[in-house]
């Protein structure tokens, strides 16, 4: 009876220590693409303050792509699998030049197709600056945010861009 209670103590434990030192994540949620600036540079932007509208994005954008979406710009179709990225970086504007600063923040889009199906088999999630973890846009409201713009790019898997070769 001892030895029973003693495995059942260990085991809840066990259970509470796992329980909150564990990492919880959710299922459809997108990971941060580590190593994304060696991938294929697709292209870059500027959006600048010319456009009030775009307060959020304006700047420099740099987008690249994993090698399964090269595939994709290859072909028109994107293979589960795809991951592109969008970073994001603040315009400065000194006398005579235009620099890069901090980072912003950046936009991945994830393709599954099974794990995605109601936002076209894309995931897509905004990281905060340079964090890894912190969330702007999770997958919870890609429905609204992030899909809803991407939709009337359907007939081109649901990308923006074009590789500039």
């Amino acid at each position: 009876m001892k030895k029973t209670f003693v495995v059942l103590v260990i085991a809840a434990g066990i259970f509470i220590l796992t329980a909150f030192t564990k990492k919880t994540t959710v299922d459809n949620e997108v990971p941060y693409p580590e190593a994304y600036r060696s991938w294929t540079h697709i292209k870059s932007a500027i959006v600048s303050s010319k456009d009030p509208s775009k307060e959020h994005s304006r700047g420099y954008h740099h987008i690249y792509a994993n090698d399964k979406a090269m595939e994709g710009y290859k072909t028109g179709k994107f293979p589960n699998g795809s991951v592109i990225v969008a970073d994001f970086i603040e315009m400065v504007e000194n006398e005579s030049t235009i620099t890069e600063g901090k980072r912003k923040f950046i936009d991945v889009m994830v393709k599954d197709t099974d794990k995605y199906k109601s936002t076209g088999g894309w995931g897509y999630e905004e990281f905060d600056g340079d964090s890894k973890e912190k969330r702007i846009v999770t997958q919870a409201k890609a429905g609204t945010a992030c899909y809803n713009c991407h939709a009337p790019q359907a007939e081109k898997d649901y990308v923006f861009s074009k590789y500039r070769e």
